[in-house]
């Protein structure tokens, strides 16, 4: 039986990447992005596979709900949702729209995605959930000097890394894997249309990520840091996590106990 996978971001960087990667191990496709003439592109130079082609936007419902619609009906082996916008920029500036359009993007489509699918993998006892964040996730304790200002970006990033993990163990033992995917700086044009210059920046390549991303599956990992050598790190991070949530009371904190000494103010 033939392996199905579906790819969001499908017409550059990583999700194309995928997309190549996937095609080459005889996966018959369903790919997905707003570049419809690139879509159909790449569908003509992959004749050996069955490539669908899918033009939706998912900074909308409209998009969202047409692809989870096919996410829910067809047979999918493997769902990477890839597709990315970045808007690096303090929240103040970051417009309604821009705002939106990366919640969207990042937070609501990946999890629609992932809803629709994980149900029938379930059922078919078998199935792979890749979620394409990135290491900025793990920037929340960074200080201002640290750039490029990123407060929604770097908190829709946080959501994949917790989601994954917490799917991950909602779905020990059913045959369904998930993994969160989280490179550094690649090259791309995800940053070139930020209007952002990365050329003197050391910078990973797309297809090393989905490489590291496909094994990672094969060693089991849950959240897959394509960069980082000592793994290590990356358990410290769950282990402290674990360790504060372990830690709560239903006791007040005794920090908190002190006499507060700002001004009460009431209505005359």
């Amino acid at each position: 039986m033939s392996q199905l996978a579906l790819v969001t971001g499908a017409t550059s960087g990583i999700g194309e990447a995928f997309a190549e990667r996937l095609a080459d191990d005889g996966y018959d496709l369903i790919i997905v992005g707003r570049n419809k003439d690139r879509l159909e592109a790449f569908a003509a130079t992959h004749p050996s596979v069955s490539v669908r082609t899918v033009a939706a936007d998912l900074s909308t419902d409209i998009g969202v709900d047409t692809v989870a619609e096919i996410c829910a009906a067809e047979p999918l082996t493997l769902l990477v949702n890839n597709a990315g916008v970045a808007h690096y920029m303090p929240l103040a500036e970051l417009s309604a729209d821009k705002a939106r359009e990366l919640v969207h993007v990042k937070v609501v489509a990946p999890t629609m995605l992932s809803r629709a699918a994980v149900a029938g993998m379930q059922e078919r006892g078998g199935g792979q959930i890749i979620n394409v964040a990135g290491m900025i996730a793990f920037s929340g304790p960074a200080d201002k000097s640290v750039m490029p200002r990123r407060a929604v970006y770097a908190g829709a990033l946080a959501h994949l890394v917790t989601m994954s993990q917490t799917l991950s163990a909602e779905l020990e033992d059913t045959g369904v894997q998930v993994q969160v995917l989280c490179p550094g700086v690649v090259a791309t044009e995800f940053h070139t249309r930020q209007g952002l210059d990365m050329s003197v920046v050391p910078r990973m390549s797309a297809e090393d990520v989905v490489t590291a991303g496909l094994r990672g599956l094969e060693l089991g990992e849950v959240v897959c840091a394509p960069g980082v050598e000592d793994a290590g790190l990356l358990d410290a991070v769950f282990h402290a996590d674990l360790a504060a949530f372990a830690g709560q009371s239903p006791a007040l904190a005794t920090r908190y106990r002190t006499k507060s000494t700002t001004r009460s103010f009431r209505a005359e």
